[in-house]
This record gives C-alpha cells, structure tokens and sequence, in this order.
C-alpha cells in the first residue's frame, strides 16, 4: 500500500495503462516524479515496476481496492479509462468520495464529460486535444506549437510573421483586436516574459499568445492576408 510521506513532493496516481495512461505514467516517471499505478493487465504493471515500486495489478477498481493501494494518499490521480464508459464514471466517483485532492478524468465525448465534470473531476479529451492541436499547426506555417487548457483558453506558440516585424506590440495589438494576450517572447534563446507595449517586433521572434481559439484563426488568417 502506497503512503505519502509529509515531506514528500506531489504525487501521481494514475489509473489504466492504456496508450495515454501508460505515456502519461512513463513521462512523469522519466521526469522524477513519484507515481502510483494500477491497471488489471500484469504485463503492463511488470513494465511500470521498472519505474515504480508502487505498481498494483488489480482485478476490480471498486472503493475497498482503490483504498488497499493508497492511490487516495496521492495528490492527484489521473483516471485513464475512456473506453469503459460505467468502470470509468465509477472509478471518479469513488476517487472524490475518498477525498482525493484532484482528480483529473480522460472523457471520449462531451456527455462522458459532462458527467464526470458534475462528479468533481477536471476533464481531459486526448483524441480531441491531438486533433486542435494538430488543426492548428497544419493551417499556419507560423504556429510551433499549440496548447488546448480548456475550452476558452489555449497557449499557442508561433513565429512572428512579416507582418509585424519593425511593429510594436501597441502598432498590433493583439489584445483589442484578436481577444489574446502576449505570455512571453522568445529570441535565440532568451525569453521576455513581461512585454513592453513599445517592444518592437523581430524577424526571429517566437510569440506565446494565450486566449480563445476563435481569436487564434482570426489571427492566422490577419497573418495570412498581410503576409
């Protein structure tokens, strides 16, 4: 059974080790974190006992086995079964009525994730993610990279186009009339992460905007049309 020491830093419990659970767990492990996981497969558990001690094959995810392992005592605990929609919605519910700190639940399609939202969890949609993600970088040449954290709000990384190069950020103005805001601005290396309004834009530049998705195509086709 897994036991939280006081002085010991966040924990991760994670539940299902399928293709995001078993990414997600190994990802947290290769960086140092502490993780607990459970999964009935005991393959999969031999492969995680390579990185975990704390590594359970368990039959069932019922209140009493959930309790056994302590996946409870960790800070928080990401339920990875999609598929199963009853095992899934179970497994939160259970997770909250422990007290588990924050539960975090991958969700396969708006109703699950409306229930396991009204339940207590944060929700997660990977497949849904993926495919913005990916939606976004195809339609510009300018997005790196781009980042859904909810459904109003996403971190999108991208070279400054030659639009706005010789521009200062008030000459733009992403706020007014994109609704983003700069987070930070990267140039070889270095990263500014308060933003004059006088800060004059250059050719290397990387920009991180935050804000709606609405706002970010908005953006991109500005780009497209001034380019």
């Amino acid at each position: 059974m897994f036991n939280k020491s006081k002085h010991e830093k966040n924990t991760f419990g994670i539940i299902g080790l399928g293709r995001f659970g078993m990414a997600l767990a190994l990802d947290l492990a290769n960086t140092g974190e502490e993780i607990v996981v459970l999964d009935k497969s005991e393959e999969k558990v031999r492969t995680m006992r390579e990185y975990t001690e704390n590594a359970y094959v368990v039959p069932s995810l019922d209140k009493k086995t959930l309790s056994e392992t302590g996946i409870h005592n960790c800070d928080v605990v990401v339920v990875c079964i999609g598929e199963q929609l009853d095992t899934s919605i179970l497994t939160t519910l259970n997770l909250v009525s422990m007290g588990v700190k924050k539960v975090i639940a991958k969700a396969n399609s708006i109703e699950h994730g409306e229930i396991l939202q009204k339940l207590g969890a944060e929700i997660v949609f990977p497949e849904q993610d993926m495919a913005l993600r990916l939606s976004s970088m195809l339609k510009s040449a300018n997005v790196i990279d781009f980042v859904q954290l909810s459904e109003k709000i996403n971190i999108s990384k991208l070279n400054a186009p030659a639009c706005i190069v010789g521009k200062t950020v008030i000459d733009v103005n992403f706020r007014s009339k994109f609704n983003l805001n700069i987070v930070a601005i990267e140039n070889n290396g270095e990263v500014i992460e308060i933003v004059a309004s006088d800060y004059t834009f250059k050719s290397d530049d990387i920009l991180y905007l935050a804000g709606g998705r609405d706002g970010l195509s908005k953006l991109l086709d500005w780009f497209e049309k001034n380019n």
